[in-house]
């Protein structure tokens, strides 16, 4: 056998850590899985084990380094696998699982939670607001209603897997010059269930589901808003094995209202009112997501001009406390005058024209400074 430190390809002064690393790269490269039929493969690796073993035990490696191969002839065989546990793992990284020392992987055929759902649901203004009872309607995988999931023909049982003997895994072992090597793969006569199923039930074939059609009562509180989950717990899709169903997500979208503007749980309006009643001051009717109610502005009210109706918004989704309304008044000009009116405006424009005319000179004034 040639020099152990050209072996695994490092030179004398390696640490302990240098000479894992470099036998880790080796021995997933030729380890006779997978290299099978492969003998030049499968002399690498032995070399390569050899050296690990005698260089990576101080003492060894302090006798090689003085003697050669000769101060170490007698001393690695039998010598147990001390300073091999730290690379196992890596070595059965290569077979997708697996442990040294004989231990079994943990089952994998126990009970698993059913998948949740999801639900686009569309409301109204209306209904997102004051809250709602909806009526959906949803496809879900259940267990089969003729075996109950068993998957096995009514009257008849599941039997015990006969080349796993229940445990939905199977142990593979392989003899390497350092030890047994035993890995861990699921049973491909019972695909990993530890079950086999003679006669199979002939509504879902042997799959123990089906998909049904179900119509869900969703209460959807006052308060939601576009993007809002409603959470339906259990009402998901069944779980395997006895494993507990998953739940429904309902996501919210809300369809915009032609009058009403939410921003959180405040409402915003605009409302039209004449030139007179801006001038005079008037009682006018403000819609409110109740109904309609009577709100008094006064005399000389401004277009633009903002007023509040508190806790008259929407109401809060936790249950506590409402947001608050909010319109504003657009004064509208009258386009069409009779003649009457013409002649009111001009003689009430009269009246004021001093007055007018001042805010007229001040405002121009303004204008021209600004220019300036």
């Amino acid at each position: 056998m040639g020099d152990y430190y050209e072996v695994l390809g490092i030179d004398r002064n390696s640490t302990s850590d240098e000479i894992k690393s470099a036998y880790r790269k080796l021995a997933k490269k030729y380890h006779p899985d997978l290299n099978p039929d492969d003998s030049d493969a499968e002399h690498k690796f032995k070399e390569a084990t050899t050296a690990y073993e005698v260089l990576i035990d101080e003492n060894k490696r302090a006798r090689y380094d003085r003697y050669g191969e000769s101060g170490v002839n007698g001393n690695n065989a039998g010598s147990g696998f001390g300073g091999f546990n730290d690379i196992f793992d890596d070595i059965f990284d290569i077979f997708g699982g697996g442990s040294s020392g004989g231990n079994a992987q943990r089952r994998k055929n126990g009970p698993v939670r059913g998948s949740d759902l999801r639900y686009e649901l569309k409301l109204e203004f209306e209904e997102a607001v004051f809250g709602a009872e909806k009526e959906i309607q949803i496809r879900r995988t259940e267990n089969c209603s003729k075996c109950d999931g068993s998957g096995a023909k009514s009257g008849t049982e599941k039997e015990t897997c006969p080349k796993c003997h229940g445990s939905g895994q199977v142990r593979y072992t392989q003899q390497s010059p350092f030890g047994q090597f035993v890995r861990v793969g699921t049973c491909d006569e019972c695909n990993g269930s530890g079950e086999i199923i003679k006669e199979k039930c002939p509504k879902c074939h042997g799959s123990g589901r089906e998909i049904k059609s179900r119509r869900i009562n969703a209460k959807i509180p006052a308060g939601v808003d576009s993007n809002s989950i409603i959470t339906i717990r259990g009402e998901g899709e069944h779980g395997l094995r006895g494993g507990s169903p998953g739940d429904l997500y309902i996501y919210i979208s809300v369809k915009e209202d032609e009058i009403f503007k939410r921003e959180g749980n405040n409402i915003f309006l605009n409302i039209p009112i004449s030139f007179t009643e801006a001038a005079l001051g008037a009682k006018i009717v403000v819609p409110t997501l109740e109904g309609n109610e009577d709100y008094t502005i006064a005399e000389g009210t401004q277009t633009g001009t903002q007023f509040r109706l508190k806790s008259k918004g929407v109401p809060s989704i936790r249950g506590v406390g409402r947001g608050d309304l909010y319109f504003t008044v657009d004064v509208k000009v009258p386009t069409k005058l009779s003649d009457k009116q013409r002649d009111l405006l001009i003689e009430l424009s009269q009246e004021q024209g001093e007055e007018l005319k001042e805010e007229k000179k001040g405002f121009f004034k303004k204008v021209k400074d600004v220019f300036k």
